[in-house]
């Protein structure tokens, strides 16, 4: 068995740090917590909004028709889910699915920060509006920025629907979101050829 990274200790010490989180009340109604999955050297990185019941009774995150949906798209541009790293700005499930509060997500998002500073991908991924507020402080409906791509701190950002929209929506959508993940596979190809290369 290969030796752990300094990189790799922290993130699992911070993964379990999440497990074990009591600073909010969605603590108490968890069945578990979510701190994300994935490649701890990913080179994209994929941030949602909050697990939801598939993904509370895992304990991992996109595992329910949102994630199956994900994966697809992923597929679609040859890229396999253990190549990235997959989280949510909350790692609690809020009760009935609703979205989470600001004072959730402010509790919860340091977290976040500290896996894109330990993970350091090249890309993040946002999927829906809570990703994009957090991530990018834009107070903004995501069909404003969908599909756009952002840089912030030497790294590419870019928006998309949450994938649960898309299963409600899917007639209406399911192409312009495959437009997206066609976009991100040449901003991925882009980066592998050129790492500094501008879009």
């Amino acid at each position: 068995m290969s030796k752990l990274s300094s990189k790799e200790k922290e993130l699992i010490e911070l993964e379990n740090k999440i497990r074990n989180c009591t600073l909010c009340q969605l603590s108490s109604l968890r069945t578990n917590a979510v701190p994300g999955d994935g490649n701890y050297n990913a080179k994209l990185m994929i941030i949602g909004e909050a697990p939801g019941r598939n993904e509370d009774l895992q304990g991992l995150p996109f595992v329910g028709q949102a994630g199956k949906l994900l994966e697809q798209m992923l597929n679609e541009i040859n890229i396999k889910r253990e190549e990235v790293y997959i989280t949510n700005v909350v790692k609690c499930r809020p009760p009935e699915n609703r979205d989470p509060t600001e004072e959730e997500i402010k509790i919860c998002s340091p977290y976040l920060f500290q896996q894109i500073k330990l993970i350091n991908p090249q890309i993040i991924l946002l999927l829906g509006k809570y990703s994009l507020k957090t991530i990018l402080n834009i107070n903004l409906k995501i069909s404003y920025l969908k599909g756009r791509i952002f840089i912030k701190d030497d790294r590419y950002i870019m928006c998309t629907y949450h994938p649960a929209f898309i299963i409600r929506n899917y007639t209406n959508y399911i192409e312009e979101y495959r437009y997206h993940f066609y976009k991100l596979k040449s901003l991925l190809e882009k980066l592998s050829t050129n790492p500094k290369n501008k879009v």
